[in-house]
């Protein structure tokens, strides 16, 4: 039996390549290297805090000044990189990016110790993007990318019910989140009654729409719908009211005779306010008549008629001829009712000159 062969030596160029290879490793240890590349992506809840690692190791070849920046990479390419922080001759510069000002800072208070990793404070949805941390310690030169995402938990949360809830027609129950961010799952359940989902009954997570059919009195009862995605949940609830079909003719009819009457009504007012104005103006047209055919009341001028109406009456007797010298008494010379209730006085009147004299009573008229 032959022995074994010996395996043949290795070649020269194989010799070289692991030389290469452990000079090259060698190398790298000896080099500012970042030990925080195994987490790139990061997911949180708007308002919680995350901290972005980027923790490092220096080599003795790293003797230039240490310097630490972290920058957010728009998703525009066409735009430039802004810086948020940056540590640099052992000083940290915080105010470049307006919008983290007060809500980050550096993990470690001193980041000479191999710790750059950055804290961002009360998260907000326009925090989502990709930021960048730059090591830098002459020669040596290290970076690492990492993808954050703000979500947003589901809130405001409404249900409604669309359709008409009457036993035998298709009824929908509708749930929707006013805030969260995608992708939103919807779950509906029962809460009151058996607790379970009617049989006809077809949901669809992605729109939160519950679409019952051929609806029935056993369906009623209060419904809860649940938004959630990976950062939270938000509840409503609502409750369905399955009755039977409305009677149409009886709410028409019933219109109908409604309206009648309030027209009548109408009408009623309407006659009894035009009789009412014209009795009114029927008893102005009176008032304003009666106002023009009352005659004077009476006053002390009666005596004065009465004595001009005497003086008339013996004056009747006379010719024109004898006229034409009268001269009627003027009104404001009529004796007054003092004068005609004086008695027992004999008054003398001047005779005219035609000394015609005429006696009425005791009183003596020329």
């Amino acid at each position: 039996m032959e022995p074994p062969l010996a395996p043949p030596p290795p070649s020269l160029a194989v010799l070289l390549l692991l030389a290469l290879a452990l000079f090259g490793s060698a190398g790298l240890t000896r080099s500012l290297s970042i030990t925080s590349a195994d987490q790139s992506m990061f997911e949180k809840a708007q308002g919680e805090k995350v901290t972005l690692p980027c923790t490092f190791v220096l080599s003795e070849e790293d003797e230039g000044p240490l310097d630490i920046e972290w920058v957010l990479i728009p998703a525009d390419n066409q735009k430039k990189e802004q810086i948020i922080i940056m540590y640099a001759v052992d000083r940290i510069y915080n105010h470049y990016y307006a919008a983290m000002t007060g809500r980050m800072q550096f993990t470690s208070s001193d980041p000479r110790s191999g710790d750059g990793s950055l804290d961002i404070l009360n998260l907000k949805s326009a925090d989502t993007g990709t930021y960048q941390c730059k090591v830098k310690k002459a020669p040596g030169v290290q970076s690492q990318k990492i993808q954050l995402t703000v979500l947003v938990k589901p809130a405001r949360t409404k249900c409604s019910v669309e359709g008409s809830q009457e036993i035998g027609k298709d009824v929908t129950l509708k749930c929707a989140s006013q805030e969260g961010s995608p992708l939103l799952s919807y779950d509906w359940r029962r809460v009151s009654g058996t607790q379970e989902l009617p049989a006809t009954s077809t949901l669809n997570r992605n729109t939160g729409e519950l679409l019952l059919k051929n609806a029935s009195q056993e369906y009623s009862g209060v419904y809860s719908c649940v938004a959630s995605n990976r950062v939270g949940a938000d509840e409503c609830s609502i409750e369905l009211n399955v009755t039977p079909p409305i009677n149409t003719a009886g709410i028409i009819a019933g219109a109908i005779v409604g309206t009648l009457l309030g027209l009548s009504l109408l009408a009623f007012l309407v006659f009894c306010c035009c009789k009412k104005h014209r009795e009114k103006k029927y008893e102005k047209e009176v008032h304003h008549d009666i106002r023009e055919d009352v005659p004077p009341p009476k006053s002390r001028s009666s005596t004065a008629r009465s004595y001009i109406g005497s003086n008339r009456s013996s004056l009747g007797s006379m010719s024109p001829s004898n006229m034409e010298g009268y001269t009627k008494t003027p009104y404001s010379q009529v004796p007054s009712e003092d004068f005609e209730r004086t008695s027992g006085q004999n008054q003398t009147f001047p005779s005219s000159k035609y000394g015609i004299a005429h006696k009425i009573g005791d009183i003596t008229v020329v």
